[in-house]
């Protein structure tokens, strides 16, 4: 009797591996599959989520970001760019919607189609002041540009927050080596699941 009840217990474990794996495998697919479609169509605005800056400069990822969000802007996808991002950390010259502002004007974007926020730190924050720019503009549709494993997060954020959002990632990513890559989809990995139960 012991010994059934053992197998079945031991049966028991190894069909609720079996799940875990399978639902991992399932979120993976999911986070991978959002990040490479491409939904930029005609918007209101173009939201820029906010990445690491050194100081006036931005970091490798968030120039990506920004480049994509001019190439969609001159492409006449939308004729607004919003870019949000605070401060990184106590003594930051710039916040990061800061230096993206910079890094646009020097492209010969005109200072009129550029709305920044400078409070946000999260990407939930980052499109909470988002979301209060385009109540001010009265913005409806927007394209959120991020990176191709962060774009299911912001996505799904964006559509609990009531933003009417397409999502257009940067075509190609400074997580290029197999070690950084993996590192961030484990961490989006992560996010998916903590956001599941929200604090």
């Amino acid at each position: 009797m012991s010994g059934r009840a053992g197998v079945g217990l031991l049966g028991w474990v190894w069909r609720l591996c079996i799940l875990l794996v399978a639902w991992l495998l399932g979120v993976t697919a999911w986070i991978v599959w959002v990040g490479e479609r491409d939904q930029a169509a005609k918007a209101d605005a173009i939201i820029v989520l906010g990445a690491a800056a050194y100081d006036a400069k931005p970091s490798p990822v968030f120039e990506e970001r920004i480049r994509h969000g001019l190439d969609l802007y001159e492409a006449g996808y939308a004729p607004l760019l919003i870019f949000t991002g605070g401060y990184g950390g106590t003594g930051a010259r710039f916040s990061e919607s800061q230096v993206a502002r910079r890094y646009a004007l020097k492209q010969g974007i005109p200072d009129e189609a550029i709305l920044i926020e400078t409070a946000s730190r999260t990407t939930r924050q980052n499109l909470i002041e988002a979301r209060r720019l385009m109540q001010q503009r009265k913005l409806h549709r927007v394209i959120i540009v991020s990176d191709p494993l962060h774009m299911a997060r912001a996505l799904r954020l964006a559509r609990e927050l009531g933003i009417d959002a397409l999502a257009s990632s940067t075509p190609s990513t400074r997580f290029r080596s197999f070690h950084t890559s993996w590192k961030f989809l484990v961490q989006e990995i992560y996010f998916f699941h903590r956001d599941l139960f929200p604090a």
